[in-house]
């Protein structure tokens, strides 16, 4: 299938992710389309051990079946406590198909002694851009703590538990605006824009 260069593919059916990857994206004059205008794709599996690897897996995947270009990521939580776990696993580590509440219970009562000063940990995502002539990828990665239970209403995942020292809030407790600005997600696809338009790829030039 030949590219349709004013069209992107963003790799996932979670419509949290959609939502903040869409806003951080709005300033390009391109369709963005998810995994849910492609039903016969299904889900993706991650099989990779490493961010990078599943986020460029699911890319191109999603490039492959689609014929347009494609951006996936992937994102870690690693928390010192617990020798970076769930790291890569995150999305699943209270098991397959589970909620975000059980994740976030099962890292609770995995840190349940864990003191308030040792409870230190970081986002990482890596976000992947693939096309018939390239793939590129960039990383970014916010530092934070866990508290001891859920703050805020926001976000998704575990968002009401990450606290980010800077802003004295969760991330539950920020804006969408005011996450994107400092996220993981939000610097990894800001990096990868830049690196982007360093290749001159025509789909953010257009």
């Amino acid at each position: 299938m030949k590219e349709n260069l004013n069209t992107l593919v963003l790799a996932t059916h979670n419509r949290d992710k959609v939502q903040e990857l869409k806003s951080i994206l709005k300033d390009f004059p391109v369709e963005i389309l998810t995994l849910d205008d492609f039903p016969e794709i299904g889900e993706i599996e991650e099989t990779g051990t490493t961010l990078l690897e599943n986020a460029l897996l699911k890319a191109r995947t999603v490039h492959r079946e689609t014929g347009l270009p494609a951006i996936a990521d992937d994102t870690g939580l690693e928390v010192d406590a617990l020798d970076g776990r769930p790291g890569v696993y995150a999305a699943r580590y209270a098991g397959e198909n589970v909620s975000y509440d059980d994740n976030v219970e099962k890292l609770l009562r995995e840190m349940l002694n864990v003191p308030r000063e040792k409870r230190t940990a970081r986002f990482r995502t890596v976000v992947a851009y693939v096309d018939n002539n390239q793939e590129l990828w960039a990383e970014g990665f916010i530092k934070g703590m866990i508290l001891e239970k859920k703050q805020g209403t926001g976000g998704f995942g575990y968002d009401p538990v990450f606290w980010v020292p800077e802003r004295k809030k969760t991330f539950a407790e920020l804006s969408l605006n005011e996450k994107n600005e400092i996220s993981h997600r939000g610097v990894a696809l800001r990096k990868l824009r830049d690196v982007i338009v360093e290749n001159r790829v025509d789909i953010f030039l257009t």
